[in-house]
């Protein structure tokens, strides 16, 4: 089995980087002039507050899913995704309140910790994610999901479960 180099790996990451870059830009507009968020550049908008992690259980089974497949097909490696599985595990964690820390959104991403290392940064790039410090332990950093983040997990999984009734404006 060929193994891939760390070269192309860099350069696939900044290619999937930039790609990962120009779908944010088409999909979201942030904080509209009546501060509202946007999705597609439609007349729809919808309230961040209104139901936040309403697709919850979604997320947490996908996330449960994507850890089953390693056991059973013998090497989790083959499959992985450490930013999809950062995106998940922030998603659940702030719908259900909990604060998660870079290593623990590294462990959170099933891969070495410098690749998650490494996704944290792209993802914080792409605006799907923040880093804040901890005001109770100033050692440690925090990671959330931006107002774009949770938009547009929430937009996928809106797809995923079929919903096509987004409130107008």
């Amino acid at each position: 089995m060929a193994q891939i180099s760390a070269p192309l790996e860099a350069r696939n990451l900044a290619e999937i980087a930039n790609q990962l870059s120009a779908l944010a830009d088409g999909l979201l507009t942030v904080n509209g002039p009546d501060g509202t968020t946007t999705l597609g550049g439609e007349n729809r908008s919808i309230d961040l507050d209104a139901q936040p992690g309403r697709f919850v259980n979604i997320a947490r089974r996908t996330y449960e899913d994507r850890r089953r497949r390693g056991p059973i097909l013998g090497n989790g490696a083959l499959l992985g995704e450490p930013a999809w599985d950062i995106l998940l595990d922030l998603y659940i964690a702030q719908a259900t309140q909990q604060e998660v820390s870079v290593s623990s959104a590294c462990i959170g991403s099933a891969a070495p910790a410098t690749t998650g290392l490494r996704w944290l940064g792209v993802l914080q790039e792409a605006g799907l994610v923040t880093r804040i410090n901890d005001d109770e332990d100033h050692r440690r950093v925090l990671v959330k999901l931006s107002v774009q983040g949770v938009a547009r997990m929430d937009q996928y999984f809106e797809e995923v479960a079929g919903v096509d009734n987004l409130p107008q404006n």
